[in-house]
C-alpha cells in the first residue's frame, strides 16, 4: 500500500486561517459554522421554577426564595470544560420601584411613578466608543416614538466567581430608563411602545452590521418586570449582581431558571428567562413553525399597533433559540390583544381531537383556533408571567415534571422538581403537579388561583366558536361527488410505473404487503447498498432525504399506544389575519388525513365557492429540453401559482397526470419545496393550500417528505392503479382487493405518523412543512432555491442531475426493448443478480467465512480487498477516501499489537431474543477471549453466565445494555457489567421501539426478560426516564451509583446535529459515546426507518469529534463507533475520524454462519443465528474461534496500514483526518459532485485541548447520602447480616439514594440480596430523582414526606413506602406525594405509596406489587408483570401497551373504563376469592405501612367497596395462565409446562400481534 503518491483532489475544501479562527472563539456566542458544526443545531435544557405571592404582596424573601429554588436545581443545569463557567441561569421579577427610585437618584436622574416608567436590561459591547454609539441609537429611538429618555444605569456587578469562559464573554451591562408619553394612558399601550422601541434598536443595532452589534441584547424591557441572567451557575446569580442582595429589591413573584445546554460555547442572552416566559423542552416544529409565521406577516392587520406593526417586523429573530423564538411569537400575540393563557392555548394546545370527555365548547375553540395556526410542538413546560399574572403550562403529553405546592401563608411554589424550598409540613395546603396540556394560573390582582377548567372554560365561551365552526368549516362529506373522475390506464401503466421509478420489489415489498395487511411491511440486517448520490442506477429524488429523529434532548412518542396525543387532521383554505377573531378564518376544508382516494380530489378539484377555490397546475417539462425545460417548468409553475392566488384561488392541484414520451414528470417533491418556498419568499404562502396529484410517491417515506415539504394532501393515483392491477393479476385476493386501498391507505397512515412521533411531534398539522430532514447528496444552491433551510453537508447533484436520472427513467420506459416488458428487480432490500450493488453479497459472504472458517489471513486479504475497492462501485463515504500520508512508514513489528488493538473492538448489541443462545454465548466467549467486549443488547442476560465455565471461558458479556423497555436490568445484572451501555437510538431504527412477538417469546427468553412465554414484549420508543438531556443526565448517574467500577456509554444514530447532542452527553458525565451509523443491522424494523432515517456514521463520527474538540470536551470520553465496519481498512478510517473502539455486529454474525436471508423478523433463520426455535438452533455451526480469528485479521489489516502511515499507536492516528483524502479514481457523474471537506476538516484549537479520551469523568459519589452516610450506618449488615435501622433528613439535592448501597448488597449477596428488612432506613424531607432505584432486596426505604420522578426505577426486591408527615394537614388520597415514571422497568419487590403519583406509573413493571391513591396519565403502560392496586382515579390511557401482570383499580366514579386503552387488556370484576384475600392483604399491609386513611376506610366498609373494583388484565397474558393452569392439571411443571403451555398458545389466532 503506497498513500504518498496522491493526486491533487477534485475536491473542494475551504480552509480559514488561523487568525481568523482564534478572532472567532473570542468572539461572545458560538463559533460559526464551520466543518460539520453548525450552531443551528444547539439544545437547551433546564430546570425552572417559581415562587409568587397570591395576594400579590411584595417581599425581598420572595427573591430569596426564588434563589434558593435556583440553588436547589443546580444539577438539571450544567457546565462545561470549565467548572465555573455554567450554562446560564437568571430571574423574572416585578420592577421594584422603591429601588430603582433609590438607584435612579444616584445616577443623577429622578423616576415618575411606577407604571409610568420603564427599565430595560441591556447587554453591550465592552468597548466604550462602540457602546457609547449604541447607546446613542437607542436612545434616538425612543425619543422618536414619543418616549423620554430618562437615563442610563451600570449595573453593579462582581465576576470574582466566574468560570473563565464566562468572564471573557462578559458583556458591558446597562439599565436604560425610559419615561412613558402621557398621551398614552393605557398600560398595555406602553407595553406596546417598548416592544416597538427594542424591535427597532434590534434592527439599527444587532442586525445592522454595525460595530459591537453582536453584543447588543435586550434582556427585558417593560414597566412591569426585569430579567437579571448571564452565564452563570445558579449560585453565581445573586454573587455576580449585587443588586439582587439589596433589601429594596422586593417583588411578588420570581420566575428562575437553570440551563442545561449542549455546549461550552459563551452566551449570555440564551440564559433564561426570556421576556415572558421560562421553558424546559425542546420545540420540534421549529423551523415549520418560523416560516408559517413569517409567511403570515404579509397578512397582519392591527387596530392595535396600526403603523407600527411594519416596525416590528419580522416577529421572530433567526439567530435566537427555540425558547427565545417561541417567547418572541407569545409576546407578539399577547401584545397584539389576547391574554397570556389565550396565546399559549393556540401555541401548545392540549390534544383536543380524541379527547373523549372534554367540553363542546373546549374543543371548538381549539379547532377554530387551529384554522389560524399550527401548533409549537414538543415537549415543554413553561412558566410565564406578564408582572401580574404567574402561569404555568405543559405539553400534550406530559413530558417534562413540573410540581408544586400551594401553602397557608398564600405563596404558590412551583419548579421541575418538589422540595426545591423548605415548607414545614403544617403550612402545606395542597400538593399537585401540571398535568398533560393543562394549565395552572395565578392572578395577583384577583389575588387567586384559576384552575384549569375555569380559565379554559371562560376563554373558550367568549365567541361562538362551535357556532362558526358548523358555519364555515367543511368536510369532504359535505362536498358533492364529483362528476368526473378519472380512470386508470391498464395498458399505459408498465410504461407509466416504469417512469415513475417503480420496481417489482417495490410491488411486491411494499405495496403489496401493506394493500393486505393495513401495516407497513418489515425487515431485517439493515443497508449495505450505496447511497443515492452513490449509486449508479437511477435515483428518486426522496432517496436524497433522510429522516431526522429525537435523540436525548427531547424524546420520540409512541404514537400507537399513546395515540390520545396525536392529531391527523388538516385544513385546506387560506389563513385568515391571525391578529383578528373573525367567523370567516375558519372557512376551510378539514380533512381526516393526508392521503387523498381518487374519488376524493376530484371533489376538491373542482372546488369553486366563496372562500374555496381549487385551481390545477401541471407539473410537466418538455422531455427533450433537458435541465433547462425542468428549470422554466418550474419557474412557469411558480408564476402560474402566483397569479392563481391573485385570481381567487387558495387551493392549487399540482398534477404530474398526462405525462407522455414528451412530456415529462418534475419530481414531484421539487414541485412542492421549490413552490412552497417561493410562496413564503412572496409572503403567499397562508393563503393558499398545495395538494399533489402524482403518480410518484408510493412509500411512506415518499409521504412524510411532500408533507414536511409544505402540501397539505396527496394523491398517490399510481400507487391505486397498481393495487387495481394487482387484483386483475390475482396477486391480491379478492377478499383483500375489497379494501386493499383502505388497507393501503391506512399503513401509510400509521406510517406517516410513525414518522413524525419519531421526533417527537404529535400532529400532522405541526409536521407540515417542519422538514424535519438532511438532505445526503444535493448541491447547496438547489438546496438554497428549493428546500431552503435543510442541512445538506456534502454537497452533490444539482437540477440538471436531478433532471438526468428523471429522463435516463423517462426515455427507458418509453423504450420499445422485448427485456423492457417487465419492471426491473430492485434488489435494495434483498441481494438480486441484476439489482442494486450490496457489500454482502455471495461472494464476499463466502470468503469471509471460509477465511474465519479456516483461520485463512491471505483469504481474509482477498475479502478485505472486495470491500476496500470502491473505485468501480462506491457504495460508501469512505469508499470516496484514501490514504495519504507526510510521515515515515515504521516496521510492522513496532506498532501496537494484535492482542491491544482487539482490546478496542465489540460486537454490536443483539440481544438474547434477536439472535439465538448460541449465537450470543459464541460472540460473548470470542470476545471475552481477545479481552474486548461482548453486549447483551436489550433483552437481559441469563444469571447463569455471570460466572466463568469449568473451561475457563466466560459467557458474561461486559457490556450490559440499558434499553427502553429495561428487561431484565436488576441490581444484579448491573453489578456484573464492565461498561453500561445507554441505548438512546439504534442505527437502522433511531426513534423507533420495537415488539418482540409472543411467538418469539420462548420460555428462556421470558425468564431472563422477567415476562411470560408466549406473550408479547413492546419495547417503548423513548427511555420514560430521558426526555431531555438532564434525564439522561440523572440516568447515567443512577447507573453509575448502581455500579461505580463500571464505563457508562451512551449510544447515539448518526444525524446532523449529533455532535452538539454528544456534547451535551458529555456533559452528563458519560465516559463512552457510541455513534452508530443508519445502515446497522437490525433483527426487524420498518422498511422506511432501515432505508431512510440516519446517516452514515463517518459523518456522525466526525461531526462529534470536531464538536467536542470545539468545546474541550473531546479528552473526557472516549469515541466509538459502529455502522457496517467490515474491514481493517473501515478501522483505520474511522480512527482517523475521531473514533477510539469500534464496535462489529452483522460481520460476527456472517463469521458465525449467517447468510444474509434477512428473515431475521419471521424466526426461519436457516442456520440457527436468528432464531429461537429448537429445532432450527440445532443448525447452528459457529464456533467463537471463528470470530477470534475475525477479530485478529482486523487489527492485522488495521496494523499494516498504520505501518504504512507511520503510526505506531491507535491513539497517535485519532483525529488526524490530514492523512485522507478524496480518491477521484472511479468516480460517475454523481459521485463527482460530492465534497468531503467539511467530512476532513480539523478544528483549529488552542494547545492543551486533547484529541482523545485522557480523563476520567468525575460524577462526584463520594458527595452522596450513601458514601457519606447511609453506607457507614449499614456496613454491619453488609458484613455481618445484621440488622440496622436509621433516620436521616432529605431533601431534593439527595439523588438516587439507596442505589450505591444497594449494589454493595448485591455485589456481595447476588440477587438473593439480605433477609426482608435486614436494612431499614426512614427518611423526612423531600426526595430527590430516583430514590430507591435498583434497590435490592433486603432493604426497606420509608419515606416521610414527598418524593420525585423514578423513584423505584429498576426495584429489584427492595421495599419502598412512602407517606405524608404526621404534621400535614392535608388529605393524602388527593394530594401528589410522588413524581413521574415510578417503579419503570422494577423487576420485583413491594411499594406502597400513600397518596397520588404523576403520570406512567409502574411503567414497565415486570415484578413489583404496588398499592398507591391515585395515578396519572398512562398507567402501568407497557405492564409486563407484578400486582398493583389503585385507591382512587386513574388519568387517560390506561393500561396502553400492557401485556402481563395484572391492575386493581377502585372505580367510583364509573368513569375508569372510559380512561383505560383497551387494545390489549380486559376488564372484569374481582370474584376470585384467593385473588380477592390477595388483593384485600396488600391493602391491609399498605395500611400498616403508610396509616393510610383512605385504604383504612377501603377495608372498614369492604363489602361496599369490593364490588367497585375493576380488574385489568392482557387478554393474551389471561389466556397463557388459562392455558398454562390446563397443563399443569396434566402432571407437567416447571420448564415442560412452560414450554407445553407456549407451543399450544403459539397456534391460538387470537393473540395480539402486530409489527
Amino acid at each position: 500500500m503506497n498513500f504518498r503518491d496522491s493526486k491533487k483532489s477534485v475536491f473542494r475544501f475551504n480552509e480559514r486561517s488561523r487568525p481568523e479562527r482564534l478572532k472567532r472563539m473570542k468572539h461572545i456566542g458560538f463559533p460559526s459554522k464551520q466543518g460539520l458544526y453548525d450552531p443551528e443545531w444547539e439544545h437547551d435544557a433546564c430546570g425552572i421554577g417559581f415562587v409568587v405571592n397570591i395576594k400579590g404582596e411584595r417581599s425581598h424573601d420572595i427573591i430569596k426564595q426564588g434563589l434558593t429554588v435556583l440553588s436547589n436545581l443546580d444539577h438539571r443545569g450544567a457546565r462545561g470544560a470549565d467548572p465555573n463557567t455554567g450554562d446560564g441561569a437568571g430571574i423574572l421579577l416585578q420592577l421594584p420601584h422603591r429601588f430603582f427610585k433609590k438607584v435612579s437618584r444616584e445616577n443623577g436622574f429622578e423616576i415618575p411613578e411606577p407604571g409610568n416608567y420603564a427599565v430595560g436590561m441591556v447587554f453591550m459591547a465592552n468597548e466604550p466608543m462602540i457602546r457609547a454609539e449604541c447607546e446613542k441609537v437607542l436612545m434616538n429611538i425612543v425619543r422618536e416614538e414619543g418616549q423620554k429618555f430618562l437615563g442610563w444605569r451600570t449595573v453593579p456587578t462582581d465576576d470574582r466567581s466566574l468560570g473563565e469562559g464566562a468572564r471573557q464573554s462578559k458583556p458591558y451591562i446597562r439599565q436604560i430608563f425610559i419615561g412613558r408619553d402621557p398621551a398614552i394612558t393605557d398600560d398595555l399601550a406602553f407595553e406596546r411602545k417598548l416592544y416597538v422601541i427594542r424591535k427597532r434598536a434590534e434592527k439599527a443595532i444587532r442586525y445592522s452590521g454595525m460595530a459591537g452589534d453582536k453584543s447588543f441584547y435586550v434582556a427585558s424591557l417593560s414597566a412591569r418586570t426585569i430579567v437579571y441572567k448571564g452565564m452563570l451557575t445558579p449560585d453565581q446569580l445573586p454573587a455576580f449582581y449585587l443588586d439582587l442582595k439589596d433589601p429594596d429589591i422586593e417583588s411578588a413573584l420570581a420566575l428562575v431558571h437553570s440551563r442545561f445546554s449542549t455546549n461550552t460555547f459563551p452566551s449570555w442572552e440564551r440564559a433564561h428567562p426570556n421576556r415572558y416566559l421560562i421553558h424546559n423542552g425542546e420545540i420540534n416544529t421549529l423551523r415549520g413553525n418560523v416560516n408559517w409565521m413569517r409567511a403570515r406577516e404579509s397578512m397582519f392587520r392591527s387596530e392595535i399597533f396600526g403603523e407600527d406593526i411594519e416596525k416590528v417586523l419580522p416577529i421572530i429573530n433567526s439567530d435566537g433559540s427555540d425558547s427565545a423564538m417561541f417567547d418572541e411569537c407569545f409576546e407578539f400575540l399577547t401584545l397584539a390583544g389576547r391574554s397570556l393563557p389565550h396565546v399559549m392555548m393556540m401555541m401548545i394546545p392540549e390534544p383536543w381531537s380524541k379527547h373523549e370527555s372534554m367540553s363542546p365548547e373546549k374543543r371548538a375553540f381549539y379547532e377554530y383556533h387551529s384554522c389560524l395556526m399550527e401548533p409549537w410542538d414538543g415537549p415543554a413546560a413553561m412558566a410565564f408571567s406578564d408582572g401580574t399574572v404567574v402561569g404555568a403550562v405543559l405539553d400534550r403529553n406530559g413530558l417534562r415534571p413540573a410540581r408544586y405546592y400551594v401553602t397557608s401563608d398564600d405563596l404558590v411554589i412551583l419548579a421541575s422538581e418538589v422540595g426545591v424550598v423548605e415548607v414545614p409540613p403544617e403550612k402545606v395546603v395542597s400538593k399537585g403537579r401540571l398535568q398533560p396540556g393543562r394549565m395552572l394560573l395565578i392572578d395577583t390582582k384577583a389575588q387567586r388561583i384559576i384552575d384549569d377548567e375555569e380559565l379554559k372554560a371562560k376563554l373558550a365561551s367568549e365567541y361562538p366558536y362551535g357556532e362558526w365552526l358548523r358555519e364555515n368549516l367543511m368536510t369532504l362529506k359535505d362536498l358533492p361527488p364529483a362528476v368526473k373522475v378519472p380512470l386508470g390506464d391498464a395498458s399505459t401503466l408498465l410504461t407509466r410505473q416504469k417512469l415513475f421509478g417503480y420496481t417489482y420489489e417495490d410491488v411486491q415489498k411494499i405495496l403489496l404487503p401493506m394493500a393486505q395487511d393495513g401495516v407497513e411491511p418489515v425487515g431485517a440486517m439493515g443497508m449495505d447498498t450505496p447511497l443515492a448520490v452513490l449509486s449508479e442506477k437511477p435515483q428518486l429524488l426522496y432517496n436524497y432525504f433522510k429522516q431526522l429523529f429525537a435523540q436525548v434532548t427531547n424524546p420520540p412518542i409512541d404514537a400507537i399506544r399513546e395515540e390520545i396525543v396525536t392529531g391527523t387532521e388538516l385544513y385546506i383554505g387560506s389563513e385568515g389575519n391571525l391578529l383578528e377573531t373573525r367567523p370567516e378564518n375558519c372557512r376551510q376544508l378539514k380533512l381526516d388525513k393526508p392521503i387523498l382516494t381518487n374519488q376524493e380530489l376530484a371533489k376538491i378539484a373542482i372546488l369553486d365557492r366563496p372562500g374555496l377555490k381549487a385551481v390545477t397546475l401541471s407539473t410537466l417539462f418538455r422531455a427533450k429540453d433537458g435541465a433547462a425545460g425542468l428549470k422554466e417548468s418550474l419557474d412557469g409553475l411558480f408564476a402560474a401559482a402566483k397569479q392563481a392566488i391573485a385570481d381567487g384561488a387558495n387551493i392549487l392541484v399540482l398534477s404530474d397526470r398526462g405525462v407522455s414520451e414528451t412530456m415529462a414528470a418534475i419530481p414531484a417533491l421539487l414541485a412542492v419545496s421549490g413552490l412552497h418556498h417561493f410562496l413564503i419568499r412572496e409572503k403567499l404562502r397562508t393563503q393558499v393550500s398545495l395538494v399533489v396529484e402524482s403518480g410518484e410517491p408510493r412509500e411512506v417515506h415518499h409521504f412524510a417528505l411532500l408533507i414536511g415539504y409544505g402540501a397539505t394532501a396527496i394523491n398517490p393515483y399510481l400507487a391505486f392503479e397498481t393495487l387495481e392491477d394487482l387484483m386483475r393479476q390475482g396477486l391480491l385476493d379478492s377478499h383483500h382487493g375489497k379494501k386493499g386501498e383502505t388497507n393501503y391507505i391506512k399503513a401509510v397512515m400509521k406510517g406517516i405518523i410513525k414518522v413524525l412521533s419519531k421526533m417527537g411531534i404529535s400532529t400532522i398539522q405541526s409536521y407540515q412543512g417542519a422538514q424535519i430532514f438532511e438532505a445526503l447528496g444535493l448541491d447547496q444552491r438547489l438546496i438554497d432555491t428549493y428546500f431552503t433551510g435543510t442541512p445538506s453537508r456534502i454537497g452533490g447533484i444539482g437540477l440538471e442531475e436531478i433532471a438526468r436520472e428523471t429522463l435516463e427513467r423517462h426515455w427507458k420506459a418509453f423504450s420499445s426493448r422485448p427485456e423492457s416488458e417487465t419492471l426491473e428487480s430492485g434488489g435494495v432490500y434483498q441481494w438480486r443478480s441484476n439489482g442494486e450493488y450490496h457489500l454482502y453479497n455471495p461472494e464476499s459472504i463466502h470468503k469471509l467465512q471460509q477465511a474465519c472458517w479456516n483461520n485463512d489471513y491471505k483469504l481474509y486479504r482477498e475479502y478485505a480487498e472486495l470491500i476496500n475497492d470502491q473505485t468501480q462501485r462506491v457504495c460508501t463515504l469512505r469508499g470516496l477516501l484514501k490514504f495519504k500520508s507526510n510521515r515515515q512508514p515504521v516496521p510492522l513489528e513496532e506498532v501496537e499489537s494484535v492482542e491491544s488493538i482487539c482490546r478496542r473492538f465489540k460486537t454490536g448489541a443483539m440481544s438474547y431474543g434477536s439472535i439465538s443462545k448460541e449465537a450470543h454465548e459464541c460472540l460473548a466467549i470470542a470476545m471475552n477471549r481477545i479481552g474486548g467486549k461482548s453486549n447483551t443488547g436489550e433483552g437481559g442476560e441469563d444469571p447463569a453466565r455471570f460466572r466463568r465455565d469449568e473451561s475457563g471461558d466466560s459467557r458474561c458479556s461486559a457490556i450490559k445494555q440499558v434499553a427502553s423497555g429495561r428487561f431484565g436490568v436488576t441490581s444484579e445484572y448491573l453489578v456484573n457489567a464492565v461498561e453500561i451501555q445507554i441505548k438512546m437510538a439504534q442505527g437502522a431504527k433511531p426513534g423507533e421501539g420495537g415488539q418482540l412477538p409472543g411467538r418469539k417469546v420462548y420460555p428462556w427468553v421470558a425468564r431472563v426478560r422477567h415476562a411470560t412465554p408466549g406473550v408479547g414484549l413492546i419495547s417503548p420508543p423513548p427511555h420514560h426516564d430521558i426526555y431531555s438531556i438532564e434525564d439522561l443526565a440523572e440516568l447515567i448517574y443512577d447507573l453509575k451509583n448502581a455500579n461505580p467500577q463500571a464505563r457508562i456509554s451512551v449510544k447515539l444514530v448518526s444525524e446532523v446535529g449529533v455532535g452538539t447532542i454528544a456534547a451535551g452527553v458529555a456533559k452528563g458525565g458519560a465516559d463512552v459515546i457510541l455513534i452508530s451509523g443508519y445502515d446497522g443491522g437490525t433483527g426487524a424494523s420498518p422498511r422506511t426507518s432501515i432505508r431512510h432515517a440516519g446517516l452514515p456514521w463517518e459523518l456522525g463520527l466526525s461531526e462529534t469529534h470536531q464538536t467536542l474538540l470545539l468545546n474541550n470536551l473531546r479528552s473526557r470520553v472516549v469515541l466509538e463507533t459502529d455502522g457496517k465496519l467490515m474491514t481493517g481498512r473501515d478501522v483505520a478510517i474511522a480512527a482517523l475520524l475521531g473514533a477510539e473502539e469500534f464496535g462489529f455486529a452483522t460481520l460476527p454474525l456472517v463469521a458465525l454462519g449467517c447468510v444474509m436471508m434477512r428473515v431475521c423478523n419471521l424466526d426461519t433463520c436457516p442456520v440457527g443465528v436468528a432464531t429461537q426455535n429448537p429445532e432450527l438452533r440445532k443448525r447452528f455451526k459457529g464456533k467463537p474461534e471463528y470470530v477470534v480469528n475475525l477479530m485478529r485479521f482486523i487489527a492485522q489489516e488495521l496494523r499494516e496500514i498504520m505501518a504504512e502511515l507511520g503510526f505506531r499507536t491507535v491513539n497517535e492516528m485519532i483525529g488526524q483526518t490530514d492523512c485522507l483524502e478524496p480518491n477521484s479514481e472511479g468516480m460517475n457523474w454523481k459521485t463527482q459532485k460530492v465534497d468531503l471537506s467539511n467530512l476532513l476538516y480539523r478544528p483549529e484549537i488552542p494547545a492543551g485541548f486533547a484529541g482523545y479520551q485522557q480523563e476520567s469523568q468525575n460524577l462526584h459519589l463520594e458527595k452522596t447520602l450513601d458514601v457519606r452516610e447511609i453506607l457507614p450506618l449499614v456496613r454491619p449488615a453488609i458484613e455481618y447480616g445484621k440488622k440496622v435501622t436509621a433516620q436521616l433528613p432529605i431533601c431534593n439535592i439527595h439523588r438516587t439514594v439507596g442505589t450505591l448501597t444497594g449494589s454493595e448488597v448485591t455485589r456481595r449477596y447476588g440477587s438473593d440480596g439480605l433477609p426482608e428488612d435486614t436494612v431499614q432506613l426512614h427518611f423526612y424531607g423531600s426526595a430527590g430523582q430516583s430514590f430507591g432505584a435498583f434497590l435490592p432486596r433486603g432493604i426497606t426505604m420509608t419515606l416521610e414526606g414527598d418524593a420525585n420522578d423514578y423513584i423505584g426505577k429498576g426495584l429489584s426486591g427492595g421495599k419502598i413506602i412512602v407517606r405524608p408527615p404526621k404534621e400535614s394537614k392535608f388529605a393524602a388520597d388527593r394530594n401528589v406525594i410522588i413524581g413521574n415514571v415510578a417503579f419503570y422497568g422494577a423487576t420485583s419487590g413491594e411499594a406502597y405509596i400513600s397518596g397520588l403519583a404523576g403520570e406512567r406509573f409502574c411503567v414497565r413493571n415486570s415484578g413489583v406489587n404496588a398499592v398507591v391513591e391515585g395515578v396519572g396519565d398512562h398507567g402501568c403502560e407497557y405492564m409486563t408483570g407484578g400486582r398493583v392496586v389503585v385507591l382512587g382515579e386513574t388519568g387517560r390511557n390506561f393500561g396502553a401497551g400492557m401485556s402481563g401482570g395484572i391492575a386493581y383499580v377502585l372505580n367510583e366514579d364509573g368513569g375508569f373504563p372510559g380512561r383505560c386503552n383497551m387494545e390489549m387488556i380486559n376488564l372484569e370484576s374481582l370474584t376470585d376469592p384467593e385473588e380477592i384475600k390477595a388483593v384485600k392483604e396488600m391493602i391491609r399491609r399498605h395500611v400498616e405501612y403508610t396509616g393510610s386513611l383512605r385504604a383504612r376506610a377501603i377495608l372498614e366498609h369492604w363489602e361496599d367497596y369490593l364490588p367497585l373494583f375493576v380488574k385489568v388484565i392482557p387478554h393474551d397474558y389471561q389466556r397463557m395462565l388459562s392455558i398454562l393452569k390446563n397443563i399443569e392439571k396434566t402432571g407437567l411443571s416447571g420448564e415442560e409446562a412452560f414450554m407445553a403451555a407456549f407451543e399450544q398458545n403459539k397456534e391460538d389466532l387470537k393473540r395480539v400481534s402486530g409489527n
